[in-house]
């Protein structure tokens, strides 16, 4: 019996419309754009029942007395079935789903969006969902596994993805489909089906065939088409044995196969070619109902029936055995359409009705006797064979059994699954497969690309119209990928059989008129990645290879990633390329990173480390601060800075995530700056890229570091000052690498770090945690650290005051110990300069430079004079020092003994140019013998007027004055201005200030010329005498120690004295000092007046000047107002 097409009718307004039957089949149910579900009894139901959900339903599915719908205000509907009673929300979306379905029992629906989101959600309990994401467009359609182990779905973005649905992973995706940027523009809508009861297959219609897809090995096993069929297909659906499928094509067309015999059955034409937008078999009856775009309903009745007895005679023993693979488990014969096949030939020639049983869309009585004898006891195949065979035969082919074949098992693998490998893609760009999307965001200007069948073309413009005019480009080439900075366009193409893929450099900046330059790349080799940077471009191709060539066009290095390229973003001279390293899994990436400097000195700073990523991500933007910091953002919005303080490891600095009011909703970053401390991106709404027009708004998100327990005052104390610490880095990298940077920046960061960690030492001696306290004063500057000894002491905490002094002395030890080692580099540095400038001009010949002395006895005889006199005028200079070894004095916080000869040249100096010239080329003799010392000395004494750079006799004095007057301990009676001004002498003097004090040599004072700090520094200290007594306990102990080493161990052997022995040595020191007082500055004023004469008076009064220089007072206002507040 032929098929019978029954009239369309209308159902809906025009717009996409569907159709299903109810369980028992006895009624039809629609929906379309008028909003409208309607409930038919028949195709010539008149007065259908009428079910309002909103303004438009887009999509519903029906099971268990539920219906569930898609409506027009992003939500998924639930109304009972038929009465059509609200009955809640299951979800929603920020755009509309565009396709909604049961799983095969009714507990669950899966809704796929326009936001790129799939939900799973409980139909009990609607709070119990699940977001799958991976699409990268609009989702088209989703499907069910009938085992409720995977989902199918279809997206815009050209591919059909397997889902796991409990590890809510991707399982596989395939490119099949042609992408389009909305659904609207889409040419098939993929209406996925799977095989009913075993979900064996997977039935996908791409172009004008469908393709089947076996389970769990992903593979396509074969695919169904037919000449009548002349445009895409829109739609597949499975009859409910699992043997038929039918499909319906844009133009109309509607086509059934038998999917044993893959031999199409039916063919029929839509009167007026509308696009048929759903199928649905009935479930008992040969029916399949159908709807179009223009909102009509029609039915097929007596489907499947006709040449199947033809086609299936025909069979091959091949198709037989996919028969058995194909069918296996299907053991249910309820319906007509299982039993089909088998009396197809067994009712041949039998025309007689039987209207008391169930009539099979042949027309014909079952004989089911033979499946009823022994419950399905047959196998399929060997009781279709028979039947062929034997169409007469009956009850005798019971007995006839085929061989059982045992279906190998395939091992299974529990472990965590491989993730595929993240594609390269552009940073800042949006995907290249919409018609309209951005090639290139960043804080230069935007590039624009329009591909639609009116224009292809591209549109560069500028933030900042100063730089350059907007320019519009037409897109001949295809260019895919774009780049944008203050001196060029970058485009890149993809290559084709004909072509190779190019690089082409607009470079506008230019001064010649020859402006712009294309490059084709290798046969084969695909341009995948781009950057520009200053004066360079560099690109990545699949080849793994990257390739730099100058703005104008030369080319430079070649050379080999470690990886598949994933981006790469330039940055003045550095380079950052990320690459796959691996395969990652159970969803993490693999990735790692290079960092190269493409300056004058090329260096490797980063050699493929790991990029570190949140769980389950991947990386979505690459770039550099504003001022030159690596960084990048992934996909669940964490922004993370490169931290060059600590090794070059990755910080996390913001998460976009918190600031986003809905699940779907992102921020696309842009741009980041350190200074302000913004994150300028665009909010985008229920989807992960932002629409070209109307041009999008931009955000500016503040930084916060993860810290833990940030709602305490304690905690967005640290945050703030690690933050400050981190968005600082970048003023040492530019000084470091001779950049132009605003000083007042890390100026101004160091008094917010120094204000914070005052605060936080004040916090913490509220709470009586002093040890807290030591810990932040190891981050203190020496003049915050002498308001916090203040502070303490007024908040009586006088242990913690008394450490904080021992720790601000040790600390000024190390500073002037690190500033005199400094100073013997530059002094070395500057002698090797000279040497250099002068064997220039000179015969290399063997001089008094290059040979030793001639007599080594003179040389050492005159060496031990100069020692002598060193150690007198050592003396002179420092009379506080302790005099602790008889032989020599030292600085007892320097970290290895000054010799005889090295004190000498420190002080002697002084001493031997009464007219304040300074000789900076005299060497240590712990570097040179003392014969060579001595000639070498004479000789540059006398040719100081042909030095490079000489430091004026103030500054050196200044500096031999610093590291001399440090004392190991302060007394105990000391004022609090003295101790100020302690703080004041060893405060380590910055570049700045050394080049004013170059300039300005007057004011500084001499080692010499400070008369009123004598009389108060030479006065011993508990400590001194007690270190007297027990110097040589200590050297029997450890006789290894130098002299610093005594004084440390020292130290710590006194502080482990009780309070009352450490009061008892410093009431002793007091006693014991006071008597040769006068002596001893009697002998300095006349030591004094015999070394300076008449400038003595003046060079007093600039030490005077010096002394009582006030520090920042801004600063010191500021710290010491919140120090001493009162409540």
């Amino acid at each position: 019996m032929p098929v019978k097409k029954n009239p369309m009718r209308y159902a809906h307004l025009e717009g996409h419309t569907e159709v299903c039957f109810n369980e028992t089949g006895s009624r039809l149910v629609t929906c379309g754009s008028d909003g409208d579900i309607r409930i038919w009894e028949n195709i010539e139901d008149d007065d259908p029942k009428s079910i309002n959900v909103g303004e438009k339903a887009h999509s519903f599915a029906l099971k268990n007395g539920k219906v569930v719908t898609a409506s027009s205000d992003n939500a998924v509907l639930m109304h009972t079935f038929p009465n059509g009673d609200p009955d809640g929300i299951l979800t929603r979306f920020t755009t509309n789903a565009n396709h909604v379905v049961f799983n095969s029992d009714g507990t669950k629906i899966a809704a796929g969006s326009s936001d790129f989101l799939i939900k799973v959600v409980q139909v009990e309990d609607s709070s119990v969902q699940k977001t799958l994401r991976g699409h990268s467009a609009p989702v088209l359609s989703v499907a069910f596994d009938p085992k409720d182990e995977y989902l199918a779905s279809a997206g815009c973005d050209g591919t059909v993805r397997i889902w796991n649905i409990e590890e809510q992973i991707c399982e596989l995706n395939l490119s099949l489909l042609p992408k389009c940027n909305d659904v609207i523009n889409a040419k098939s809508i993929c209406r996925l089906s799977w095989q009913p009861k075993n979900g064996k297959f997977l039935a996908v219609p791409v172009d004008k065939a469908v393709q089947f897809y076996e389970r769990d090995a992903w593979t396509m096993r074969f695919t169904l088409s037919d000449d009548f069929i002349t445009q895409p297909l829109n739609a597949v659906t499975w009859s409910p044995c699992g043997r038929f499928i039918v499909a319906g094509s844009i133009d109309g067309r509607i086509v059934v196969w038998n999917v044993l015999s893959k031999a199409c059955l039916e063919r029929e034409q839509h009167d007026k070619g509308f696009t048929i937008c759903c199928l649905s078999w009935h479930p008992k009856l040969a029916q399949v109902a159908y709807t179009d775009m223009e909102g009509n309903l029609g039915v097929l009745e007596n489907v499947c029936h006709g040449g199947d007895v033809s086609a299936s005679t025909k069979v091959s023993s091949a198709e037989k055995k996919d028969y058995d693979e194909l069918f296996d488990g299907d053991d249910d014969d309820e319906d007509f359409l299982n039993g089909d096949l088998i009396d197809h030939v067994a009712s041949v020639g039998n025309e007689d009705d039987d209207d008391d049983n169930f009539t099979p869309i042949s027309g014909h009585t079952k004989k089911r006797g033979i499946l009823d004898d022994d419950d399905n006891s047959l196998d399929v195949l060997s009781l279709k064979a028979n039947d062929i065979e034997k169409p007469e035969g009956g009850d005798d082919d019971q007995s006839i059994k085929a061989p059982t074949i045992p279906y190998p098992s395939k091992p299974s693998y529990s472990g965590p699954m491989p993730t595929p490998p993240q594609k390269p893609f552009q940073p800042g760009s949006t995907p290249s497969h919409l018609s309209h999307h951005f090639m290139m965001w960043n804080s230069i200007g935007v590039i624009r690309c329009y591909n639609d069948e009116q224009d292809n073309a591209i549109d560069v413009e500028f933030h900042d119209t100063s730089i350059h005019h907007a320019i519009h480009l037409t897109n001949a080439l295809n260019h895919t990928i774009a780049d944008l900075s203050q001196e060029a366009v970058l485009l890149a193409c993809e290559g084709t059989e004909e072509l190779a893929s190019k690089l082409q450099c607009l470079h506008f900046s230019s001064w010649d008129n020859s402006k712009e330059w294309i490059v084709d790349m290798p046969k084969g080799e695909d341009i995948q990645a781009m950057c520009l940077g200053q004066g360079w471009v560099a690109c990545a191709t699949n080849a793994s290879l990257v390739r730099v060539f100058t703005v104008g066009g030369v080319q430079k290095e070649i050379f080999s990633l470690l990886g598949p390229v994933v981006c790469m973003a330039g940055h003045g001279e550095q380079l950052l390329i990320v690459h796959n390293q691996g395969t990652g899994l159970d969803g993490d990436q693999c990735l790692g990173v290079q960092l190269l400097e493409l300056g004058k000195q090329k260096r490797q700073v980063l050699h493929g480390n790991p990029l570190p990523l949140s769980k389950k991500s991947f990386l979505s933007w690459l770039g550099f601060s504003a001022e030159g910091s690596p960084c990048y953002v992934d996909s669940e919005g964490v922004v993370r800075l490169l931290n060059r303080s600590l090794g070059h490891t990755w910080t996390p600095v913001c998460n976009t995530r918190e600031h986003c009011k809905g699940k779907s909703d992102h921020y696309w970053v842009v741009g980041v700056h350190e200074n302000p401390q913004q994150l300028r991106c665009i909010p985008c709404k229920g989807s992960r890229f932002p629409p070209t027009l109307p041009r999008p708004a931009m955000a500016i998100l503040p930084f916060k570091l993860p810290h833990c327990q940030i709602t305490t005052e304690k905690g967005q104390m640290e945050e703030q000052y690690w933050r400050s610490h981190i968005f600082t880095n970048h003023v040492d990298y530019l000084a470091k690498n001779g950049y132009e940077c605003d000083e007042n920046v890390k100026t101004e960061a160091e008094k917010e770090q120094q204000e914070l960690l005052m605060k936080m030492f004040a916090l913490s001696c509220k709470l009586e945690r002093e040890f807290r306290c030591m810990e932040l004063a190891e981050l203190m500057t020496p003049n915050v650290m002498n308001l916090a000894i203040k502070y303490a002491s007024r908040s009586k905490r006088l242990i913690l005051a008394q450490r904080l002094s021992e720790m601000a002395l040790e600390k000024a030890a190390e500073l002037a110990s690190a500033q005199q080692q400094e100073d013997e580099e530059e002094e070395e540095e500057e002698e090797t300069d000279f040497r250099s400038r002068l064997n220039a001009g000179y015969s290399r010949s063997a001089t008094e430079w290059g040979r030793p002395g001639t007599n080594p006895a003179a040389h050492e005889q005159e060496a031990e004079m100069n020692c002598e006199d060193g150690d007198e005028e050592l003396e002179e200079a420092q009379p506080d020092t302790p005099n602790l070894n008889k032989k020599t004095a030292t600085n007892p916080f320097s970290r290895t003994v000054p010799s005889s000869e090295q004190l000498n040249s420190k002080s002697g100096t002084i001493v031997s140019s009464n007219q304040g010239r300074v000789n900076p080329f005299k060497v240590s003799a712990s570097q040179k013998s003392p014969a060579l010392a001595g000639s070498s000395s004479r000789i540059l004494d006398n040719m100081s007027k042909l030095t490079k750079k000489t430091p004026t006799a103030g500054n050196q004095s200044a500096r031999k004055s610093d590291s001399l007057i440090i004392k190991p301990l302060a007394p105990k009676a000391k004022s609090k201005q003295g101790q100020a001004s302690l703080f004041q002498n060893i405060q380590p003097k910055s570049t700045t200030k050394k080049t004013k004090e170059k300039e300005n040599p007057a004011p500084q004072p001499k080692p010499n010329s400070v008369p009123e700090k004598t009389e108060t520094k030479k006065s011993k200290t508990g400590f001194q005498l007690w270190l007297d007594g027990n110097r040589q306990s200590i050297l029997s102990e450890n006789p290894e120690l130098d002299e610093s080493e005594i004084i440390r161990e020292g130290m710590s052997r006194f502080r482990a004295l009780t309070n009352e022995d450490r009061m008892l040595w410093t009431e002793k020191a007091k006693g014991d000092d006071s008597a040769d007082l006068k002596k001893r500055k009697r002998e300095e004023q006349e030591n004094r007046e015999s070394q300076e004469g008449p400038d003595a008076e003046t060079q007093d009064d600039s030490g005077a000047a010096k002394k009582h220089k006030p520090f920042d007072q801004s600063a010191n206002a500021k710290l010491s107002a919140f120090a001493f507040k009162k409540d």
